[in-house]
């Protein structure tokens, strides 16, 4: 019989962590460790630090919020996520988000996984350098602060759509504008 996966246990620390635009990322469960299936990331971020305007084209997206608030655009919705919520990112469907709280820590499950390294976590792999630290990196290269060209064409190659202005006026039309400070509407 063949064996489908192997059997671990691993947390977010330094070794499983890279520092990607800003944030944290942590790797808990890879595609290459369930065939493809599926791949589980811890996240740690800060407002500033948001990905443009995108969509996914062969995967959905969940995230279980784990401390602070989420506002996010999708399917010409509003949505704040709030610690201890979950919400479900299809896929083909154009997404944003506002980080709201100063930092915001939530697990990403993206299904599937992607064949052969070019799943999402494929991109953050190469978008991304090994963590030194648990902390918050200062003064990191954000997306808004990078030449967008390279993202863009690395995205593609894995399945992931930055979308331009104009497109983003159309398919998210509530949707400030990408690099527009916003505030938790809750405190």
């Amino acid at each position: 019989m063949k064996q489908s996966a192997d059997f671990f246990v691993r947390s977010a620390i330094v070794e499983t962590t890279r520092s990607y635009m800003g944030s944290l990322m942590s790797f808990l469960v890879t595609s290459a460790e369930t065939e493809n299936r599926f791949f589980l990331l811890e996240l740690r971020m800060k407002p500033g630090n948001e990905p443009p305007p995108h969509l996914h084209y062969d995967q959905d997206e969940v995230y279980y919020i784990l401390e602070g608030e989420l506002e996010v655009y999708c399917m010409g919705e509003v949505r704040t996520v709030r610690a201890g919520e979950t919400i479900f990112l299809p896929r083909n469907q154009a997404h944003a988000f506002y980080y709201l709280s100063p930092t915001l820590r939530f697990l990403a499950l993206l299904q599937p996984g992607g064949p052969d390294g070019y799943g999402l976590d494929g991109y953050f792999e190469a978008m991304s350098s090994p963590s030194t630290s648990m902390e918050l990196p200062e003064n990191a290269t954000t997306y808004a602060l990078s030449d967008p060209a390279s993202a863009i064409a690395l995205a593609a190659k894995y399945g992931v759509k930055l979308l331009t202005p104009e497109e983003t006026a159309q398919l998210l039309p509530h949707y400030p504008g990408f690099g527009v400070t916003r505030k938790s509407q809750s405190h």
